[in-house]
């Protein structure tokens, strides 16, 4: 069956299948094959478990967590998109593996500190593990050629079938006669007439087929994760840069995650809450750091300091942080610092809110050549 961005061209979307046999023709007293299907919630991932499914294989869904994908609101989804089309759902959290394929990718970033093509092959070594400890056959991935132009062109999905070790043992059941065949082909688990032939980032084809299989909830697609973002990608490069790729731990990531980050040094980073929920995220990585909050009756956010600080560096984030509070006028605002078990209160006069300093310290995406930082 083709299957361009547009059209559905063939015997449409109801697969050979008959009720009297599997896909390979085998009765159903036989066995059913077993597939491990990697499963995002998306659209893609959602279709090509069902498509396999459909087709007589035994599928078990298969969500990998890491830090970046969406903690236990994520998995919420992921349970209830596993609930809806009726399949079993393992949820393997492999979050602090994870962390050494964004620090340290053998095939680099995208355009931010998106190691793409790293993590397919991270999630997918993953999926053979458990296709191997569960007996099962095969592994199934919702990718499609040319929806990524860095990590699925052609190249890169046999890299990255290859690179994974699962080889022929991977399925890619929406771009399956765009590629290789691989071992439930050859095998005649499944018919090349039941997998599709979708290619590039067009997706009329993907909601026509969700229409035929009767699924009817999805998630639209979005723009990726958070290491896709340009401006959280010069927060793990500064992060690196002055602190070294192995010490950024779990909890240094979750950080580059939340509020406005200033380098006010080489020494030293200042971190400032835009939101209550923030103010309160940051107060709770407070350990081995210094925070800065206003001192009552005054409000404003919680900010950490991280580095090696001098007096001058936290007088200086002091005032960055008094910048944010509510104050009418430049008056000095008592801010209350705290190191450890040490507590003290300093008077801080706010900078200005025009004051081109804080764009020059601001972590953020700059054009080359921009003047990292700047001092007093």
């Amino acid at each position: 069956m083709f299957v361009d961005s547009a059209t559905i061209l063939g015997q449409g979307c109801e697969p050979s299948v008959k009720n009297s046999e599997h896909a390979d023709g085998t009765s159903p007293a036989t066995p059913k094959r077993k597939a491990i299907a990697l499963f995002s919630g998306g659209l893609d991932s959602i279709l090509a478990a069902v498509l396999v499914h459909r087709l007589g294989i035994d599928v078990t869904l298969l969500h990998v967590q890491h830090l970046w994908s969406g903690g236990e609101a994520s998995r919420r989804k992921i349970r209830a998109a596993a609930d809806r089309v009726g399949l079993t759902l393992r949820i393997v959290d492999a979050s602090n593996e994870h962390l050494g394929v964004v620090r340290h990718p053998k095939h680099g970033y995208g355009s931010a500190a998106n190691p793409c093509v790293d993590c397919h092959i991270f999630m997918l070594r993953i999926g053979k593990r458990i296709m191997e400890d569960n007996g099962a056959d095969f592994v199934v991935s919702g990718e499609v050629l040319g929806q990524r132009p860095k990590s699925q062109h052609y190249d890169a999905l046999l890299d990255v079938a290859a690179e994974s070790g699962l080889g022929d043992r991977l399925l890619r059941p929406l771009s399956a006669n765009l590629l290789p065949d691989t071992l439930p082909v050859k095998e005649g688990w499944l018919r090349r007439d039941d997998l599709f032939s979708l290619r590039g980032r067009r997706r009329e084809a993907q909601v026509m087929l969700a229409s035929e299989f009767g699924i009817e909830e999805y998630p639209q697609p979005a723009g990726g994760c958070l290491l896709t973002e340009k401006a959280y990608g010069a927060r793990v490069f500064d992060a690196f840069e002055h602190m070294g790729r192995d010490a950024v731990t779990r909890d240094d990531f979750t950080i580059l995650g939340i509020g406005r980050h200033f380098r006010l040094s080489d020494a030293t980073k200042l971190v400032v809450g835009r939101d209550q929920s923030e103010n309160e995220a940051l107060a709770g990585f407070a350990s081995g750091r210094v925070l800065i909050e206003p001192a009552l009756p005054t409000v404003g956010p919680a900010a950490l300091v991280e580095g090696a600080p001098s007096e001058e560096d936290l007088e200086l984030a002091a005032s960055v942080v008094a910048r944010y509070c509510d104050h009418e006028d430049a008056a000095p605002i008592n801010m209350q610092v705290t190191e450890g078990k040490n507590r003290r209160v300093v008077s801080a006069e706010p900078l200005d809110a025009d004051d081109a300093r804080l764009r020059g310290w601001r972590i953020e995406p700059k054009a080359p050549g921009a003047r990292r930082f700047a001092r007093r």
